[in-house]
């Protein structure tokens, strides 16, 4: 097994933390009778050697003696090892070679090992022979045997993915690998096997699926979930506390039966009408980890594809109540990503509020609280029976971390509480801290519009009270409260002051906002305009656009920037700010019509600029019938669906409908 091993200088060689001395010990390691020791051996393999998908030199050396201990049948948990193979040559496939190459060089090993004794080597392998091996004929005749032969049933699970994948790499032999997924979703086989068939067809062969498609795989999930009941696994060990340990812990507690259902929500991909009846038919199971894994995969659907979700957000909202925690907590999880559309779940999130004050707060270790799931999901929902628990938590010891921001859904209804906002916002002190505590507290003020605050709000700016050391960083927050509550006329000092520094634009606007001068402001928003950075000229050009005809002067300037080759971002806060100035619409819409393509994040903004034009906007109805016609979030377009980009997106397609309702 570790014949020349000794030969390879391996002090000489590097992985991701530096010189692979250690790499020969991990890999004898891998060959000891010691459960834990081979644990650890592979943590190190894949937290050094294979390090996030990179190729070492010590990667390459490796793969030697990894087929040769594959290939042991003395070695235990040899799986592993073939897995772990399959990802230094599959994941190194997009970026460096040199990986794939070398184990496409032993590719024909995995022939042998697809038919070894051991169960975990042959699931392992499946995939294997699939990816390296460079005869689709060879491979499809091997699949074709192993399906004749093999009895275990996670195996047969992984003999169908790489068939699928087989079919999808080979348009050649595609047919044949449909005409074997076919056989592979009927009687006689086994609940499992045929769900995993339907879903590789989904992704392989959608005309070869089954017109009850839908309730078929709901009547297979409750067989597989009740076949399970009778004959449950045994007990894992405990997993040591390893990288590859801790990955284990996080999988879901049913992995076999998420992965066979989110295959087949992927292969629906915009079928949203299939997906919400399949999501039903997941979420009333009698099997509560089968409803866990139902609202997991639901936070893919609503993040990506636009629908009506009452009805599955409805069904998320009754798992609240249920008495697993794992359940009830991935229910809430996923309903306060909602925010607004999680409302049809408010009275289920309102009976745990309401049922378990112990959930209003979550504290991890030693950290300040913060705000506990259900509390938070029922305030993103905007529903106003928040606000007294919230009142509660304002008036203890110690607020929870970012409660601020989270009253700000609430709008108006979180008025009650704006006397509790007023005394936080006076006792936060003049120090450093004050850059973390303020801010939220400052966003709930705005919310709620409590002029009474204008005295707290001042205590942040320097004075008679002090100046807090990071106080630099809140100024924007300060000056744009300042500014919602009509009081930036008692900062005019300081609002000079600052004209000469990072935050000239924003002193700038909330200077004319008190005073509606140009005189002092212009020449400001003028400069930042040619000279800023983009996030500064971004907010000049907004700032020109509240000063109207006054700031004709920066036309040229404004078109300058819409015809440069900067950011859709930069060039669409120019093309509104020259519209509000000049009242021309021609120089403007061609602007919006480009980058509305170019960068889908942009179409906020500029569905808040067309609403603002009115009849002028007309020639791009065009784009926003589009938009509201596609069922895909704009937010996914861009980098990907996160934080807050569900209401990005619902407030997009609010937007959208006002835009078409003008005529």
């Amino acid at each position: 097994m570790f014949t020349g091993i000794d030969e390879v200088d391996w002090a000489s060689l590097r992985h991701a933390y530096g010189s692979a001395e250690e790499v020969p010990g991990w890999l004898r390691a891998l060959a000891s009778a010691d459960a834990a020791e081979r644990e650890t051996a592979l943590d190190g393999l894949y937290g050094a050697v294979h390090h996030q998908g990179k190729v070492y030199d010590s990667t390459l050396a490796c793969v030697p003696f990894l087929f040769s201990l594959a290939a042991r049948e003395a070695v235990p948990e040899r799986g592993g090892i073939v897995e772990l193979l399959v990802r230094i040559g599959a994941d190194s496939a997009g970026g460096d070679p040199r990986a794939r190459s070398a184990v496409c060089a032993n590719a024909e090993s995995f022939v042998a090992l697809a038919e070894d004794p051991d169960p975990g080597v042959r699931r392992a392998a499946a995939d294997a022979v699939v990816r390296f091996l460079d005869e689709p004929g060879q491979v499809l005749e091997l699949l074709r045997r192993r399906f004749r032969a093999e009895r275990d049933e996670r195996v047969l699970l992984a003999l169908t993915d790489a068939l699928g994948l087989f079919g999808r790499r080979n348009q050649g032999h595609a047919d044949a690998a449909a005409d074997l997924l076919t056989a592979q979703s009927a009687p006689p086989y086994a609940p499992a096997p045929r769900l995993a068939a339907l879903g590789q067809l989904a992704l392989t062969a959608p005309g070869r699926l089954p017109a009850d498609l839908v309730p078929a795989a709901v009547r297979l999930l409750r067989d597989r979930s009740a076949q399970r009941a009778r004959v449950p696994d045994p007990s894992d060990p405990a997993d040591p506390d390893t990288l590859v340990g801790r990955l284990r812990r996080l999988r879901p507690s049913d992995e076999e039966g998420a992965h066979l259902l989110r295959t087949l929500h992927t292969a629906l991909g915009d079928r949203t009408g299939d997906r919400i009846a399949l999501l039903t038919g997941q979420l009333t199971s009698p099997d509560p980890v089968d409803r866990c894994n139902a609202v997991w995969m639901s936070a893919g659907l609503f993040r990506e594809w636009r629908a009506d979700y009452t009805g599955p957000v409805t069904l998320i909202g009754a798992q609240v109540k249920a008495d697993q925690d794992r359940l009830r907590d991935a229910a809430v999880s996923v309903l306060a990503q909602l925010y607004a559309l999680a409302a049809p779940a408010a009275d289920d999130l309102y009976a745990l509020v309401a049922a378990r004050p112990e959930l209003w707060t979550h504290r991890w270790e030693r950290a300040c609280p913060t705000l506990g799931g259900p509390l938070k999901a029922l305030a993103r929902t905007g529903d106003p029976r928040a606000v007294p628990v919230l009142a509660q938590l304002l008036a203890g010891p110690v607020a929870p971390d970012g409660l601020g921001f989270e009253l700000t859904h609430l709008g108006r209804a979180a008025v009650p509480l704006a006397p509790a906002l007023r005394l936080r916002l006076g006792r936060i002190p003049l120090a450093s801290s004050a850059a973390e505590l303020a801010p939220p507290l400052l966003s709930a003020v705005r919310a709620v519009e409590d002029t009474e605050a204008v005295p707290e709000v001042l205590r942040l700016l320097p004075g008679s009270g002090g100046r807090p050391v990071a106080w630099d960083s809140l100024v924007p927050d300060v000056i744009r409260t300042l500014e919602a509550l009509g009081a930036a006329g008692c900062a005019r000092p300081l609002l000079r002051d600052l004209l000469n520094t990072r935050h000239a634009a924003l002193a700038a606007g909330a200077l004319w906002s008190a005073d509606g001068d140009t005189t002092a402001v212009l020449p400001v928003l003028l400069r930042e305009l040619r000279r800023a950075g983009p996030a500064a000229r971004r907010l000049a050009a907004r700032r020109l656009s509240r000063l109207g005809s006054a700031a004709r002067p920066a036309v040229p300037e404004l078109r300058r920037v819409t015809r440069s080759g900067r950011p859709a971002g930069e060039r669409v806060t120019a093309a509104y700010a020259l519209w509000c100035v000049d009242g021309d619409p021609g120089p403007v819409l061609p602007v919006f019509r480009t980058a509305w393509s170019e960068n889908p994040h942009t179409r906020a903004p500029i569905a808040r600029c067309l609403l603002a034009m009115g009849s002028a906007a007309a020639p791009l109805r065009d784009l926003v019938a589009a938009e509201l016609a596609t069922p895909r979030r704009h937010t996914v377009r861009g980098s990907g669906c996160a934080g807050q980009d569900i209401p990005k997106d619902e407030a997009l397609l609010k937007r959208c409908r006002e835009v078409m309702a003008q005529g």
